[in-house]
């Protein structure tokens, strides 16, 4: 490990402790431990989603999707980019007027049910459960590369997977909401920034997209596989036209139609049902605020993919030529094509910055790692101890056991988070293409958008939605979408395999039929009329506030000047 790299290292861990301090809750409140007050406005709500978002899975995977399977691993992108949309036009806005802790606690309320909320608790852990690992993986595949050794006897990927989880569960434990979302915050903007400054050296350098596609047009896409002990190039088969050789730039090289179509709607429905994303709207001060928020988050995550997506681009065009200038990626190639994909955005790093330009980049994916770790970790602290050990098992717990409980079980998941990932690690399976971290973070989008956003879009605009109809919708989406993961992990590749590895598209539909179905034989919860005008309101409910805002601002105006004088 190089000095710059040690540098880069400490600093980042330097900044996270220290925005954790400086913007540590000074109340042992649950709404300051998991909510920051509920005061966490537009802008900095839009950069902490972002930073929670854009895992390691954005940051390292999309790139390396790209990289191998060119404008099928771009559905990648199209797919969380695009899971903004139905957050913006459907939830974000009445679930925040509805003002919870968290969805499980959203949807108890609102369909007036422990067992909705519970089950809904076990849910939430099985989508973090699915998303911590790939997350965990990317930080144990980045120390690997960076650094290159363990420490106190473990191997560097154990050693990455450690200590990025052990800095989080600090950073959250100590900061809460409020110290997660700052650090969020800083972590996208060195996020964007890491991506900008490889983008710009890139360009300078000659680069242009366009071309860069006509050129790799011009030959079959191939890429490495490993068989019999040696790597072999293996040219890809077109899943679209059978008859025709995979290229870079036309769809085909990994998804037919059928199986495009289903990734995509698999990663846009999941995006609403993310507990660690969506709890963060509960964070904003109103509905309106939540809303704008969602505008700029959908701005800038378009921005930062579409960045993944041409740098994915030209590592691909860029890195064969490389190879006879920089010896040290003969290494890390098979015939001048990367042997990990994840490795493209760090490669590029290096070849544009040496050490200085490969620190960089890998501290950013790091970061990527690590910011994602500890909005999870919040969202399970938040299940466990406010859905579960306020709600059910010690209803008089006072705010400060509630918070240390908090604490005590996001030390927990980050343990068992980190046990995971060092027991499932890359070398465990066979590998995934096209991205072995963006491939692991589909599971927890299908069975998030498979259980939970039919059954929180239901809830949200259907009046007759009721608790039954919601546990038979959530668990047929669950049980549907896991049972077809498993289905596809026995078959070879075909259509419907492709299917049932993304498998929203047909098990979301199952449980949105499944909750109407049971709603209409059950009895509707009382109050409903009160939710819809909370969630909803009328136009003069919404004018009605905006007054409130101006007339609060005014008072404060007044105190301001009256404290200056």
């Amino acid at each position: 490990m190089t000095t710059t790299a040690i540098i880069t290292l400490v600093a980042v861990l330097v900044i996270v402790l220290g925005v954790s301090m400086i913007t540590r809750p000074r109340h042992s409140s649950t709404v300051d431990f998991y909510l920051a007050g509920q005061r966490v406005g537009v802008a900095t709500n839009s950069w902490a989603i972002c930073g929670d978002y854009l895992s390691a899975a954005s940051f390292l995977g999309v790139a390396a999707a790209v990289y191998v399977s060119g404008l099928d691993g771009a559905w990648y992108a199209v797919g969380f980019a695009a899971g903004f949309v139905p957050v913006l036009l459907l939830v974000a806005a009445p679930l925040r007027r509805y003002g919870e802790f968290s969805l499980a606690d959203f949807l108890g309320r609102r369909l007036r049910s422990d067992a909705v909320r519970l089950h809904s608790v076990g849910v939430v852990q099985l989508v973090i459960l699915c998303y911590l690992i790939p997350q965990s993986v990317g930080g144990g595949i980045t120390w690997e590369l960076l650094v290159g050794h363990g420490l106190f006897g473990f191997s560097p990927y154990a050693t990455g997977v450690l200590l990025s989880t052990a800095v989080i569960a600090v950073v959250v434990a100590f900061g809460g909401m409020r110290g997660t979302t700052w650090n969020q915050a800083v972590q996208f903007m060195l996020l964007l920034a890491a991506l900008l400054w490889l983008a710009a050296v890139v360009s300078a350098d000659g680069f242009h997209y366009g071309e860069a596609v006509e050129t790799l047009n011009s030959q079959p896409l191939v890429n490495p596989e490993y068989v019999d002990g040696s790597w072999e190039m293996t040219e890809e088969r077109n899943a679209a036209s059978p008859d025709q050789p995979a290229v870079f730039g036309e769809p085909g090289a990994r998804y037919g139609q059928l199986g495009q179509v289903a990734l995509v709607v698999t990663l846009g429905m999941g995006t609403a049902g993310l507990p660690h994303v969506m709890n963060r709207y509960f964070t904003a001060p109103t509905g309106r605020a939540a809303r704008t928020t969602t505008v700029w988050v959908l701005m800038l995550v378009g921005i930062f993919y579409a960045l993944a997506v041409m740098l994915g681009t030209a590592a691909r065009d860029l890195i064969p030529g490389a190879v006879s200038e920089h010896p040290w990626l003969q290494e890390l190639t098979v015939d001048g094509v990367l042997r990990v994909p994840e490795h493209a955005l760090p490669v590029l790093g290096r070849i544009y910055g040496d050490q200085a330009g490969l620190g960089l980049i890998a501290a950013a994916a790091l970061i990527a790692a690590m910011s994602t770790v500890a909005g999870l970790l919040l969202a399970s602290a938040t299940s466990w101890g406010h859905d579960v050990y306020e709600r059910h098992i010690n209803p008089r717990a006072t705010q400060r056991q509630a918070v240390w409980v908090g604490r005590l079980f996001t030390l927990a998941a980050a343990a068992a988070a980190a046990g995971l990932a060092i027991a499932l690690s890359p070398d465990a399976f066979t590998p995934a293409m096209p991205s072995l971290v963006a491939t692991m973070v589909t599971w927890a989008f299908a069975i998030a958008g498979s259980a939970l956003t039919p059954v929180i879009v239901l809830a949200i605009w259907w009046r007759r939605t009721t608790a039954t109809g919601a546990l038979a919708g959530m668990m047929t989406g669950a049980a549907g979408a896991i049972a077809m993961f498993l289905t596809a992990s026995f078959m070879e590749a075909s259509t419907l395999r492709e299917l049932l590895a993304a498998p929203t598209l047909v098990a979301a539909p199952a449980a949105i039929l499944v909750t109407i179905l049971v709603s209409l034989g059950t009895r509707a919860p009382e109050g409903v009329e009160a939710d819809w005008a909370i969630m909803h309101g009328t136009a003069a409910d919404r004018h009605a506030e905006r007054m409130a805002q101006l007339t609060l601002r005014e008072r404060r105006s007044r105190k301001e000047r009256g404290g200056a004088r």
